[in-house]
């Protein structure tokens, strides 16, 4: 099982980074290969209609829709500004979805968010399945939200709280066994 890691924060120090990062050791443990994708590594215009018309897909674009293409899923951490996704993931997911073939559609995704509100950037989460599933992506239906992140780790980069911890890894386990059950050819 190939999995496409992206974290929709930029910020080197991002809690939704340190998710991500714990989420994929879960994630490699069980047989997971992970393709982790840096969106400022991309260096993603803006999308724009007749930037596309004038020159086609920016070869960051091309990058994220290869990849995007060889895997059976997504896994995304992402904070939630204003209620929404941030602009940089958004602005990715425009431009992948420009390409033909759409590499999206079909693929499973497992949504999580981190951050010190109350609310653990849930609300973000939703405006980004909407995005996701309305191109044919199998979004997972449990997502995760760490509210108080900022207090959530451990040294060692693990949850403190054993509760969170092992619905963390339930979420992601049932993602895994999604996704191997998408990924196969039919009989």
């Amino acid at each position: 099982m190939k999995l496409v890691a992206i974290s929709g924060s930029l910020r080197g120090a991002s809690l939704n980074r340190r998710l991500l990062d714990l989420s994929l050791r879960v994630l490699e443990k069980e047989g997971a290969q992970v393709d982790r994708v840096d969106l400022r590594a991309l260096e993603l215009p803006f999308y724009d209609g007749d930037l596309e018309a004038a020159s086609g897909l920016p070869a960051g674009a091309q990058e994220l829709v290869a990849r995007i293409a060889a895997s059976d899923g997504l896994v995304i951490a992402s904070p939630e500004y204003n209620y929404s996704v941030p602009a940089v993931l958004k602005n990715a997911i425009d431009w992948v979805t420009r390409a033909k073939p759409m590499p999206l559609r079909g693929k499973t995704a497992v949504l999580m968010s981190a951050s010190p509100s109350l609310v653990g950037g849930n609300r973000g989460l939703w405006v980004l399945r909407m995005s996701l599933e309305v191109v044919g992506v199998h979004v997972y239906p449990d997502m995760f939200s760490l509210a108080s992140a900022q207090a959530a780790f451990d040294d060692a980069g693990e949850l403190g709280d054993e509760a969170l911890g092992r619905f963390l890894r339930f979420v992601l386990t049932g993602f895994a066994r999604t996704t191997r059950l998408h990924a196969q050819p039919p009989a």
